[in-house]
């Protein structure tokens, strides 16, 4: 007997103690067509801090922060709680009164906000190779995004970074396809065991697919070859993550054989959708959708047919429902596929428990920069750094030298250290949040000793036992991290160089977002120290330099003798790097 809907019946989407199915069937047939596409839009906060009546007007599902989106009223854990409360207050306003879900990229914790723990980026999670690690990282990471109200995580990124050209290699965990799928496990630690729970959130596996494949590591290009290499080198992290129960996944804003993924109907439907069985739904990436090439209806209609569930406008609210009304009217994209999304997208937000509890427990936002919290980062820190050159075993130091000197850019400046997707989207420089600078670090583990530092290396009394030189990267995110050559900087070489000659031996830390060409200091350094993009916990570096804890970490990326070597990996002729994929040294013995 066919359904038959009354505003009689008990509304049985509001009963959690039905099936999520049951209640998504109840709910889809009372939305007009007007609510379901409010489901498959998502605005900027900066939209809805503006205009938050948009947020009823429009039905708007879903509202997300991009990189230097923060709340106006500041940039503390509460300010962020404030905010996501308003926007979920006017979702709640509408007649159906559907939850919004809000976004952010917390992609080494919660990094938009000033007192967060900050994790090593997940280049150096792949270092630990220790799942229950990387796991742990994420559930701290999902406790202060609930504090907030924010229950969805643009995050784990499970590219597979072929040519560390790009400027986004460092979110990767690795360039075989064994580690994105250690690092498909973060999916556990923010979903947690039940995505209801108080501090759990969604998990986005992005960016579907071959982000990492492009040719020469160009952000946003486009990926060659056969569909099997594609599969095997690429796809391999998305399976294990539909394994743990991923509920959302991001297009990638790249192409596979010069077809871009928001077009890509075979990759996104017939393979994600219909040949894995993914049932979450699939987001763009940041106005991706306007990118295809066409006029704005033509792309919503390409995109949205291809399998996109919901699109991050950010801001094109009022030209998408005009554009989307319009094609349903012409059947240039069917009933059918709309309410295949919004029920994707109900799924999700029954799950996790939205309807029940739409505002955080205020409890929760004492955990945000914790101390326990924080000791799984400076834990994940020390486990994540590797040793490459440790020449007449010069480490550990010794807790007992009088005097170390210390320089470079990197030793004392938390922003450069913490790298891009900190605070703002490119990151910064300075005491942009709480944590410990390398620097601060040393002074901390080994209070005995006493640490002069010159950022350019000028000592007038160049007296010590040791020298601790920190270089590498400034900051980047992103194509603007995108470069062709990745070598050391001329003042980054001179300075290795001076130390040198002041006659002692010299430890070389390497701060960066992937490996660097480092010919030119290897004779002068006497031990080489990758530590990567640390975080906040600077303490973690100076935790293996001194011998509280033996260096632990193995390379997730093979770092190339000099240029002509990126993009060659283990199993290519002339694979033969300075240091493989795998190398670490893990013992001072």
């Amino acid at each position: 007997m066919p359904f038959i809907f009354s505003e009689t019946k008990a509304q049985d989407y509001l009963n959690p103690t039905l099936p999520i199915e049951r209640r998504v069937d109840d709910l889809l047939r009372r939305m007009t067509l007007d609510e379901k596409i409010g489901q498959m839009m998502q605005i900027d906060l900066s939209v809805a801090e503006k205009t938050p009546e948009v947020i009823t007007e429009y039905r708007v599902g879903s509202v997300l922060s991009g990189g230097d989106s923060d709340p106006r009223a500041g940039n503390d854990a509460t300010s962020w709680r404030n905010a996501s409360s308003m926007a979920q207050r006017y979702a709640l306003m509408t007649p159906l009164k559907i939850p919004m879900v809000y976004g952010i990229d917390a992609v080494h914790g919660h990094s938009n906000v000033v007192g967060a723990t900050i994790f090593p980026h997940n280049i150096g999670l792949g270092c630990t190779r220790d799942s229950s690690l990387i796991r742990e990282a994420a559930r701290v990471t999902a406790e202060e995004m609930a504090a907030t109200g924010i229950r969805w995580d643009f995050g784990p990124m499970l590219g597979v970074p072929q040519n560390i050209r790009w400027g986004r290699t460092y979110e990767g965990f690795g360039e075989t396809p064994a580690l994105a799928q250690l690092g498909a496990v973060e999916v556990l630690g923010l979903q947690g065991d039940s995505l209801d729970g108080p501090a759990s959130v969604l998990a986005c596996a992005k960016h579907f697919l071959a982000d990492g494949g492009t040719a020469d590591g160009i952000n946003m290009g486009n990926a060659e070859g056969d569909e099997a290499a594609i599969r095997k080198i690429h796809l391999a992290g998305y399976i294990t993550a539909l394994r743990y129960g991923v509920g959302s996944i991001m297009a990638s804003y790249s192409s596979i054989n010069g077809v871009k993924m928001h077009a890509s109907k075979y990759w996104l439907t017939d393979v994600l959708k219909k040949g894995l069985g993914f049932r979450g739904f699939v987001v763009s990436d940041w106005a991706a959708v306007d990118l295809l090439g066409k006029n704005y209806e033509d792309d919503v209609q390409t995109s949205v047919n291809a399998g996109v569930d919901m699109v991050m406008l950010p801001q094109r609210y009022d030209d998408f429902r005009r554009v989307m009304r319009d094609l349903v009217q012409k059947n240039g994209i069917s009933l059918a596929r709309v309410d295949d999304a919004v029920r994707r997208i109900l799924r999700e937000k029954f799950a996790l428990g939205l309807f029940e509890h739409p505002y955080p427990d205020s409890a929760l936002i004492s955990e945000v920069g914790s101390p326990e919290h924080r000791s799984v980062a400076r834990r994940c820190m020390r486990e994540s750094m590797v040793l490459l050159k440790n020449k007449n075993s010069i480490l550990p130091l010794s807790k007992k030298a009088g005097r170390i000197i210390v320089a470079g850019s990197q030793a004392d400046n938390l922003g450069f250290q913490c790298g891009g997707w900190t605070i703002s989207w490119q990151g910064g420089t300075g005491n942009i949040t709480v944590g410990t600078t390398i620097l601060a670090g040393f002074k901390e583990v080994a209070p005995s000793i006493r640490f002069d530092y010159a950022e350019n290396g000028d000592f007038p009394d160049t007296a010590a036992a040791y020298s601790i030189v920190v270089i590498g990267e400034r900051p980047y995110a992103e194509g603007y991290g995108d470069r062709k050559d990745l070598s050391l900087s001329p003042n980054d070489v001179e300075l290795v160089n001076k130390m040198k000659r002041y006659g002692h031996p010299v430890v070389v830390v390497i701060v960066s977002g992937r490996p660097l060409i480092i010919d030119k200091i290897l004779d002068d350094a006497d031990a080489i120290v990758a530590a990567w993009l640390p975080g906040t916990e600077g303490e973690g570096v100076a935790d293996v330099l001194f011998g509280d804890y033996a260096p632990h970490g193995v390379l997730s990326f093979s770092w190339p003798k000099n240029m002509s070597q990126v993009g060659v990996h283990e199993g290519d002729p002339g694979y033969a790097p300075l240091f493989p994929v795998g190398f670490g040294i893990t013992s001072y013995k």
